[in-house]
């Protein structure tokens, strides 16, 4: 049996009252948590589907249906609500998606383009959608699939990673003694629940922790589609549900330290603030931490269902991803790419089967230092070599670049070039002496061959609807340099 059903049944028993799940006023004990996975779960099996899609804001309803569909064995695939129609389509389709759970029924027909009928309310706000057989292919899953996770990737046609419940469990179990995870925590979910690290780590952890995960709608904690933000919000949140943890991706990091600098308050309760998703200043780390904000670096992959390496209070190197979990080996290849052992994937949604026993090589460029504390430095498709010769990974420079206040995105270019030249998006109030100003201090902390020597103003903030950027909030490089490929030639 699942190793998080077993401790949410544990709790049902000896924590009846405790809260699990709340969100609003609602909230879910323990032990009504444990009924109404069962009772839920024998609601799936009526309708006999061979896999599930979740397509719902964050909440309660999420969180449950997700555990049902657990504790029946059935394979589900959060489908992220940003994703856009096309991408929806794609994954229903090639997923085999045969019911949909979701809080958009009314629209699921337009927006999914496929054939479907309302079978009625499944849970709470949540209907139950059937998707005929003309929006889907039957498809071959993997042995042992319970999840299949859509990585947003560079293009519009999503990948799915098939990952077992010993896996994903696997990864939690190694949480709980990473993040100190205890009784009275209270995580705030700040990611929509679609995203792996945040199902895993933010629904699964503390429910094994025997703790309470906090549901409220995505714009209670000021997240709009993939990368909208209001900071104020989600400051205004973590403090006032008393959160004790949370994860950010780096531009609410970046984004926080920026409103507490210019006078927010400080959430009270925070104890534990992981950030990953993407590189990491080390200035950036500082300033937070400067500012009372207990941020400790991580990374991860889907492929690994999720966190591979994590910084841990009492062991915290910033700059460093921290170091490996207990289930995972990780080891650099002579090219300097990160390779893990231990990942436990099962495959690629209709490609083939991935041996859990071979090491995963993971595409990112890294190294240890002498106390085994893993960075990464970048990604190994991403290293461009200039004019002189010098391999130069511009997710490092990018990461020095959005550290400054004021400076919202960034892409960094240089390949056969003699100097590096970025498209840089701005706060609209920064004026061109302020960007001049904060180029020259990321630099600062920059080997001479990896400085910026010249700088764009982006036409428009990189976004996934531009296809600038992807929906975890990476630049789309390729689509970039066609966009500004005169503005980057005018440069040289």
């Amino acid at each position: 049996m699942s190793l998080t059903l077993e401790a949410i049944g544990r709790y049902a028993v000896t924590r009846p009252r405790a809260p699990a799940l709340q969100a609003g006023g609602r909230s879910v004990t323990y032990a009504e948590l444990a009924v109404l996975i069962e009772v839920l779960a024998d609601r799936l099996k009526r309708y006999k589907p061979c896999v599930i899609g979740l397509l719902a804001d964050n909440g309660i309803d999420w969180v449950l249906t997700d555990l049902a569909a657990l504790r029946a064995n059935i394979p589900v695939v959060p489908l992220p609500t940003y994703f856009t129609r096309s991408q929806l389509r794609h994954t229903i389709h090639s997923a085999g998606i045969d019911l949909v759970l979701t809080d958009q029924k009314a629209d699921l027909p337009t927006l999914l383009g496929v054939l479907a009928e309302d079978e009625g309310i499944f849970v709470g706000g949540l209907h139950t959608v059937k998707v005929e057989p003309g929006g889907r292919e039957k498809v071959s899953l993997p042995t042992g699939t319970q999840k299949i996770t859509f990585t947003s990737g560079t293009t519009d046609t999503p990948k799915g990673v098939c990952l077992s419940v010993d896996a994903m469990e696997c990864v939690t179990h190694s949480l709980l003694a990473a993040t100190s995870a205890r009784l009275d925590d209270r995580h705030l979910c700040v990611l929509p629940l679609a995203t792996l690290l945040e199902n895993i780590a933010g629904v699964y952890l503390p429910l094994m922790a025997g703790a309470t995960c906090l549901l409220p709608p995505l714009a209670q904690v000021g997240l709009a589609g993939s990368s909208g933000l209001d900071v104020v919000a989600q400051l205004s949140a973590l403090d006032g549900l008393r959160a004790t943890s949370a994860i950010l991706v780096p531009q609410m990091l970046t984004a926080q330290v920026a409103a507490m600098s210019a006078g927010a308050p400080r959430p009270q309760a925070l104890r534990y603030l992981a950030v990953g998703g993407g590189s990491v200043s080390p200035t950036l780390l500082a300033r937070a931490n400067s500012l009372g904000l207990p941020v400790y670096e991580g990374y991860g992959l889907s492929e690994c269902a999720s966190v591979v390496a994590l910084n841990q209070p009492g062991d915290n190197r910033p700059g460093s991803v921290g170091k490996p979990l207990p289930h995972v080996h990780v080891e650099i290849a002579q090219d300097g790419e990160i390779v893990v052992h231990g990942a436990h994937f099962e495959g690629y949604l209709g490609v083939s089967v991935q041996n859990s026993t071979h090491p995963l090589h993971t595409g990112d460029i890294g190294h240890f230092d002498d106390d085994g504390y893993l960075y990464v430095t970048g990604r190994k498709k991403s290293v461009f070599i200039s004019s002189f010769g010098r391999n130069v990974s511009p997710e490092w420079i990018e990461r020095e670049l959005l550290a400054q206040p004021g400076l919202l995105e960034g892409a960094v270019f240089g390949e056969s070039r003699p100097f590096n030249v970025a498209i840089i998006v701005p706060h609209p109030s920064m004026t061109l002496p302020a960007i001049n100003l904060a180029v020259a201090a990321a630099n600062a902390t920059l080997p001479d061959y990896a400085r910026i020597a010249r700088w764009v103003i982006a036409k428009a903030p990189f976004t996934p609807g531009n296809g600038l950027l992807t929906h975890n909030g990476r630049p789309r490089r390729s689509e970039i340099v066609i966009a500004y490929s005169n503005e980057l030639e005018s440069q040289y």
